[in-house]
């Protein structure tokens, strides 16, 4: 696999959209520990950690203050305010990992998605949606349990679904997380066919290695 990804002239940035509940996190592990060569795009996020949530691995969490003096200095790619709290992507870090011919999982919001649509030539969009809004209702409460969330904010998180999912046409690439193992195998498959895109494959090496013998 990884001498393979050597013949890449760069890498590729995969946004990754859903509703809070549908699963998107656990997908996006179970992807990179089956994949190499792809890392997720870590975010700048004003809210407080979770639990077992680390700084500079989930989020890099940072105060409201230092990010608004970061909007300032053009610094992000993408920002957005969700749930009362500010999300944004580095261009620093995005272009570094291009560059190095790494694959990039960008966790966001379809607000943060349509921004980055303006600034970021090539991308690949997918949305993950769950199989009904009684199913992400049941996912929501039981996560209620393991966090400070009240009902409330369960009933603003399913509302604010129901916006995000009217939005599914947006995207190449729709994954209807109803059964865990199916939607693993439909995002591995998407990731894999996009990585073959001759697009990709850098010209030298081409000539270097399939024409040698004709030089």
């Amino acid at each position: 696999m990884a001498s393979v990804r050597k013949k890449k002239t760069r890498g590729s940035v995969f946004i990754i959209s859903a509703p809070s509940g549908a699963g998107k996190s656990t997908l996006c592990t179970g992807l990179m520990g089956s994949l190499e060569n792809i890392r997720p795009s870590v975010s700048y996020t004003t809210r407080a950690p979770r639990h077992g949530e680390v700084n500079d691995v989930h989020y890099t969490f940072i105060s409201e203050k230092k990010f608004r003096n970061m909007i300032g200095r053009g610094e992000f790619a993408e920002w957005a305010e969700v749930h009362g709290n500010l999300y944004g992507t580095s261009a620093k870090r995005l272009k570094s990992l291009i560059r190095a011919g790494v694959d990039i999982l960008l966790d966001i919001d379809v607000q943060g998605a349509d921004k980055i649509r303006t600034s970021l030539e090539d991308g690949v969009y997918i949305f993950i949606m769950p199989p009904s809004l009684k199913v992400l209702r049941s996912r929501l409460e039981k996560r209620m349990g393991h966090t400070r969330e009240r009902p409330e904010d369960v009933a603003r998180r399913l509302a604010k679904a129901r916006e995000e999912m009217r939005r599914y046409n947006r995207y190449d690439y729709v994954i209807i997380n109803d059964d865990l193992q199916t939607a693993r195998r439909e995002f591995e498959s998407i990731i894999i066919a996009e990585r073959l895109k001759s697009g990709l494959l850098d010209s030298r090496w081409v000539k270097k290695t399939i024409f040698q013998q004709e030089e």
